[in-house]
């Protein structure tokens, strides 16, 4: 898990691009909101996912919200999506 992803949030869904060299994790917190952040891994890092940006800090109200505004942010993520609809996926339900 990321060092930008607190311990208590829930990954619900990891996207990658083709290259595997990039990353998007979907994940919900306790107060029930939802986030993502983009991370590439790089074999100088003996590929460890690294953060790219601080887009965890941001809070959506939805899972559907939270993909919107990822798709919005990351110009590959929204392809891959659209070619690849079944990595989409909702938070179990409690």
């Amino acid at each position: 898990m990321s060092r930008r992803i607190d311990k208590s949030w829930v990954v619900f869904a990891s996207v990658e691009n083709d290259e595997h060299d990039r990353c998007v994790d979907f994940f919900y917190r306790p107060d029930g909101s939802f986030g993502f952040e983009e991370f590439r891994r790089d074999v100088e890092d003996d590929g460890a996912w690294t953060p790219l940006a601080y887009h965890s800090g941001a809070a959506s109200p939805s899972s559907r919200a939270a993909y919107a505004a990822a798709e919005a942010a990351i110009a590959w993520l929204a392809d891959i999506l659209r070619r690849k609809p079944g990595l989409r996926r909702d938070p179990p339900r409690s």
